[in-house]
């Protein structure tokens, strides 16, 4: 059976190797919720060991890493296997984006970067490449607590509520990973792809109008709960 056939007969898989934690915490859970595999990798070396272990079909490579270089890494796997490669830096210099494409990269995303735009170009060099990636789910349930992802629209005991955007975004991540806690940070990032940018306390001003919106008594929340010192985690209903 040839590499595309196979891939479409299970979940694309990625791997991302890129040794900041948070950035690598970001992509592997907007991809994994677009309906891919990922396997993770903190450093050069691991993330090449399991390149050429798990033979990914597509590789997200950070260009800095900590003992093998993105660079490094891209143009030993691209020597034995033509494996698509997103190149992820720091830098936009053109120099370095020519660097890339010399060691074999499919493409080049610098940082900071929009989760989605990131999504849109996985799947744009999946595509070209021939391996399909699954459709992700229409709708997600937690508890009493219902998402309609292709709408935007949000029930509570199947009554329709009004939300935001954001409060949607924010709800979808939680509602994927009920019980996850996530920190202020990295609800910041995952909605609006900038930890850096803003006030991270801005999530407790949605958090708390969506609170006012799901919560019989908001002073006495019982699905969107604060983890004291960390952040928030939702609970089904």
């Amino acid at each position: 059976m040839n590499r595309t056939a196979e891939a479409q007969q299970r979940l694309p898989r990625i791997l991302v190797v890129e040794d900041d934690d948070n950035v690598r915490w970001l992509v592997a859970a907007y991809l994994e919720r677009e309906g891919f595999e990922i396997l993770q990798a903190g450093d050069g070396p691991e993330g090449l060991a399991c390149a050429q272990r798990e033979w990914p079909d597509l590789l997200i490579l950070d260009v800095m890493l900590p003992g093998l270089s993105g660079l490094e890494i891209a143009a030993t796997v691209k020597a034995s296997r033509d494996v698509p490669i997103l190149m992820l830096t720091s830098k936009d210099e053109e120099h370095d984006v020519l660097a890339g494409f010399d060691s074999g990269a499919d493409d080049y995303l610098a940082k900071p970067f929009s989760p989605k735009v990131l999504v849109a170009r996985v799947r744009a060099i999946l595509r070209r490449a021939g391996v399909a990636g699954e459709s992700a789910p229409d709708r997600v349930v937690c508890g009493d607590l219902a998402l309609d992802l292709k709408t935007r629209q949000v029930t509570v005991r199947g009554k329709s509520v009004e939300v935001t955007s954001t409060e949607f975004d924010l709800l979808r991540i939680f509602s994927e990973h009920p019980g996850w806690v996530y920190t202020r940070e990295q609800l910041l990032e995952a909605t609006t792809g900038y930890s850096h940018l803003g006030d991270s306390r801005a999530i407790d001003a949605h958090v708390a109008n969506l609170r006012k919106k799901l919560e019989d008594d908001p002073a006495d929340p019982k699905r969107l709960l604060t983890v004291r010192g960390v952040g928030y985690r939702l609970q089904a209903v």
